[in-house]
């Protein structure tokens, strides 16, 4: 029991907090190897899509566009407003399905190759580091040793850098917000003219500027909420960096001459030294781990050194490395995959059936219907109509199922694209032809002579009384014919 406690007393602390309470600062060795190879390859793909979307167009507008502000989006070169609000929610549900589906699968594989603070941190930012200060253990020395003018020259070229690179990202994402015609305009025109944009764009820069500089790995373990959600998302089926305890225990060092009868691991921590937030691997799966893969090549480049068979540390789950058998299809699995099939499914159908166009037609609340001079009955209505594309629509409104008259009020105007236009419109039946009070109407909605939508609606008339046609006179006699409601003639008859 004792031992139990002693091998979990690393969960007790933080790798990057003293025991006096002070921060320690992490210097990781820069690691070399066919992962880190692989992610840098993958994050300067991320990147150019980050530093190079802003600038593809399609048709003269953004292939991809976020402006949160005035509520628009447009993705993959078709635009969302507004009234496709019902499908980002959707979106959102779908996207925190498949996190759940994806950690329950591959645990935290999205935080080591694709989050923008591990491909910024690792391949930018810390290579600046490795660049202008020299190795992990040059940067120790460098932080460590008094203020000099050789000191100076490189903190200063290094911030300088990071300056330069927090600068042109928060430009890049601002670009994703407002657009890069709008971006331009800011940076060329003067400063007093766009106050607002400037100030938006210093701010994203200090952020990331104050992220690279001082937080740094913290941003993953301090605030990150997907990192805590590991106790939950995770099982011993997720596939994680994990380090084989079976075949790398009892870990002994390496020594010439003997015969070795422990296992794999030698104790050479270089796992350890290469680890962006200086967590030791060996002690299983961590809060602290941002499956980076940096241990694994470590590792794999000690074993190729000793002779022996790489993956002492690898992508594997806790019950791959004590049965050697990988189950991904668990019951927590099938549930996330039938959910987000479902969701999946729902998503589609409706991107599938959205319009470019969406009208409403409503009658005026309040409103009565009223008769006109020419033996006709009008409605007012209410007509809202959401032009969806990028290009102005002229939109027309007619009765399918009954005949009569649509008049718009005031001049016909075309849509405008990506903008709502409210008008007003009168509807006229023949009085003679309105047999109910609610006469159901249904409008087509036309745009350049095609029919893009049929809206169903009612419409208010008076109905006229019909008188039914006088009864037979009976073979007992014409007194029926005279009678009132009440009765009143028949029982006089039968008195007299």
């Amino acid at each position: 029991m004792a031992d139990e406690v002693h091998s979990e007393s690393f969960r007790d602390s933080l790798g990057i907090v003293e025991k006096s309470g002070a921060r320690k600062w992490v210097y990781p060795k820069e690691p070399k190897g066919r992962f880190t190879n692989a992610r840098n390859l993958f994050s300067g793909i991320l990147l150019l899509i980050l530093f190079g979307m802003p600038f593809v167009k399609v048709n003269g507008h953004p292939f991809m566009l976020f402006d949160v502000l005035n509520r628009k989006f447009i993705l993959f070169g078709v635009a969302f407003g507004p009234q496709d609000f019902y499908l980002l929610g959707l979106a959102m549900i779908t996207t925190i399905v498949f996190i759940f589906l994806f950690t329950a699968v591959f645990g935290r594989l999205f935080c080591g190759w694709v989050c923008p603070q591990t491909v910024f941190m690792e391949s930018v930012f810390r290579k600046i580091d490795y660049w202008v200060e020299g190795d992990h253990k040059a940067q120790r020395r460098l932080n460590e040793s008094p203020w000099t003018g050789a000191k100076v020259f490189r903190k200063g070229t290094k911030y300088l850098i990071y300056f330069v690179i927090s600068f042109l990202t928060a430009n890049m994402l601002l670009a994703w917000i407002i657009g890069i015609d709008a971006l331009t305009v800011i940076v060329t025109a003067p400063v007093q003219e766009h106050i607002a944009g400037f100030t938006a764009m210093m701010l994203f820069t200090g952020l990331f500027y104050w992220i690279f500089i001082w937080f740094r790995e913290q941003a993953c373990i301090l605030v990150c909420p997907y990192g805590r959600l590991q106790g939950v998302l995770l099982d011993p089926n997720s596939i994680v960096i994990a380090y084989d305890n079976v075949r790398g225990e009892p870990r002994e060092f390496l020594k010439r001459n003997t015969v070795r009868n422990a296992g794999d691991c030698i104790d050479c921590k270089e796992c350890v030294v290469v680890c962006p937030t200086g967590i030791d691997i060996r002690n299983g799966t961590q809060l602290e781990c941002v499956n980076c893969t940096a241990c694994i090549d470590a590792c794999d480049h000690v074993m190729d050194k000793i002779g022996k068979p790489r993956g002492l540390i690898r992508y594997d789950s806790l019950n791959g490395i004590r049965t050697s058998v990988r189950k991904i299809f668990t019951p927590r699995v099938i549930g996330y995959s039938v959910v987000q099939l479902v969701l999946l499914t729902l998503l589609t159908v409706f991107l599938l059936n959205r319009s470019e166009l969406d009208v409403t037609i409503l009658r005026t609340p309040g409103m009565f219907y009223q008769e006109q001079q020419d033996g006709k009955v009008s409605n007012l209505y209410d007509m809202k109509v959401v032009n969806k594309t990028f290009e102005p629509m002229d939109v027309e409104v007619r009765l399918l199922n009954a005949e009569g008259e649509v008049k718009l009020l005031g001049d016909k105007k075309d849509v405008p694209p990506q903008e709502a236009a409210l008008t007003k419109m009168f509807v006229l039946l023949k009085k003679d032809h309105i047999t109910m009070m609610n006469t159901p109407l249904q409008f087509g909605v036309f745009v350049g002579g095609r029919e893009v939508q049929r809206i169903t609606t009612s419409f208010l008339g008076p109905v006229e009384k019909r008188h039914a046609p006088a009864a037979k006179e009976s073979d007992h006699g014409g007194a029926d014919e005279h009678r009132d409601h009440d009765g009143t003639n028949e029982k006089k008859e039968r008195h007299e």
